[in-house]
């Protein structure tokens, strides 16, 4: 018997907002800015890709292309994605997210 794989796509786990919450919070730990855009493109289609296009005034294949692993989004298409899903960001020094944890 042939083992079976399918692609994994986090989107396809992240539910309820809470999950989009920790998600995103576990991801901007690492201070990646490629695997934060990527993050973003899997909460987009999480929560719909086409809404949060209009939302944002982005064409869904910008986002779509800009949020990819391979793309390279501008800080403001992040920050009207952010907005659109209703985070911001928060700046903190390294000292007092260590104090936090």
């Amino acid at each position: 018997m042939a083992l079976k794989l399918t692609r994994f796509d986090a989107a396809d786990f992240l539910e309820t907002d809470e999950d989009i919450n920790y998600y995103l919070r576990a991801i901007a730990e690492d201070n990646d800015p490629v695997l934060m855009a990527s993050a973003l493109g899997d909460v987009a289609r999480a929560r719909g890709m086409s809404q949060l296009a209009r939302e944002t005034g982005i064409s869904r294949m910008g986002l779509t292309k800009a949020l990819s692993a391979e793309g390279n989004p501008s800080f403001a298409t992040i920050t009207k994605v952010l907005d659109a899903l209703g985070y911001r960001i928060d700046i903190v020094p390294k000292t007092q997210q260590r104090a936090a944890e």
